[in-house]
């Protein structure tokens, strides 16, 4: 008895994927008109007939939302930054609220991640977690826009592109931080972290604690702008080139927590005192900032509100209701890294 023929079959014959066998026989706009003819002649031809019941389960839900979590170079194993850990735990509670189920996939930026979730029916929708510079992988957003994938990402706007993201105001967030060290009669600032567009959420932050110190009529000193990624390594090292330079500052603002920690170890261990020699602030609010010595000035990204935030806005999307991109604002959170 001959096999019945199935899409893979068609898709073999026709050099293109069995997803994209499926939207041609659909007669969906993202197959140009090209391939969707030579699909469905080749259907045709091997008699090949849609199983409307399996197609039905297809269109069904799988009430289960995928989260793709970018591994950060870290001092453990983890490869988790902490401050994505704390978005994990509320990711995950959010999507029970919601009765879905999460399926949590850890991804370097080299792996296909970008594959047909919703045609395998893994998931009804991907969350991108931990991503940095979408201008990384622009052209996987584009994929997964053109193949109607519902997803949403962590992080600053996307420019020019159709992406619903969640964020906080960084901006808003560094000038706060700067302000409230500027009123604490600190007038000499280092930034550590990177400023290129590479890094569009430390640049925020560089760029909002530039402005509270030009509106309070002091002088950003360039010199005193180190790069450091978002480990504590990172900002031990980005901190002893700041030491070693021979600038004078007062004042050092993290781009992360993980860097002012490392920042805190350096300045330990050159006898510069903190806060009275040098007050030192960092951005995020994770667990361990409260248990610096000092404890660490900081700025809290509410962590409870953006898990809910993003499993919200993907939920609209996959419902085919409008989504827009929401930025949160920063909590203060004094500690003694910075005097009071």
């Amino acid at each position: 008895m001959k096999a019945k023929q199935t899409s893979f079959d068609i898709a073999y014959r026709a050099g293109v994927s069995q997803s994209t066998v499926s939207r041609a026989l659909r007669d969906s706009p993202l197959v140009n008109e090209e391939t969707r003819k030579r699909v469905q002649a080749i259907a045709k031809e091997l008699n090949y007939k849609v199983d409307k019941h399996a197609s039905s389960l297809r269109t069904q839900q799988s009430k289960t939302l995928a989260l793709l979590l970018f591994e950060d170079p870290t001092n453990d194993d983890s490869l988790i930054n902490p401050f994505f850990m704390s978005m994990l735990g509320s990711i995950t509670r959010a999507c029970g609220v919601k009765g879905y189920d999460l399926l949590v996939s850890f991804q370097e930026m080299a792996n296909d991640w970008h594959a047909d979730f919703e045609d395998t029916r893994k998931a009804d929708g991907i969350i991108l977690l931990g991503y940095g510079d979408y201008t990384d992988y622009e052209e996987k957003l584009i994929q997964l826009t053109n193949q109607e994938t519902h997803f949403v990402r962590w992080g600053a706007d996307v420019k020019g592109l159709p992406v619903v993201s969640v964020g906080c105001d960084n901006f808003h967030g560094g000038y706060q931080l700067t302000e409230h060290v500027i009123k604490n009669k600190r007038t000499s600032f280092a930034f550590l972290g990177g400023v290129s567009s590479g890094s569009p959420e430390f640049l925020e932050r560089y760029l909002g604690h530039c402005k509270a110190q030009y509106d309070h009529n002091l002088t950003v000193n360039k010199k005193c702008q180190f790069d450091a990624v978002s480990t504590e390594e990172a900002g031990y090292q980005a901190a002893i080139k700041l030491i070693d330079s021979g600038e004078t500052f007062d004042a050092i603002m993290g781009a992360s927590d993980l860097i002012a920690i490392g920042a805190l170890r350096a300045l330990q261990e050159r006898k510069i005192n903190v806060p009275a020699d040098v007050a030192v602030f960092g951005f995020d609010d994770i667990p361990i900032a409260s248990f610096t010595f000092p404890a660490l000035t900081t700025a809290k990204q509410d962590t409870i509100r953006a898990g809910e935030l993003l499993v919200d806005k993907l939920l609209q999307l996959i419902k085919g209701e409008p989504a827009q991109t929401e930025l949160m604002a920063t909590t203060l959170v004094v500690r003694k890294s910075c005097g009071s």
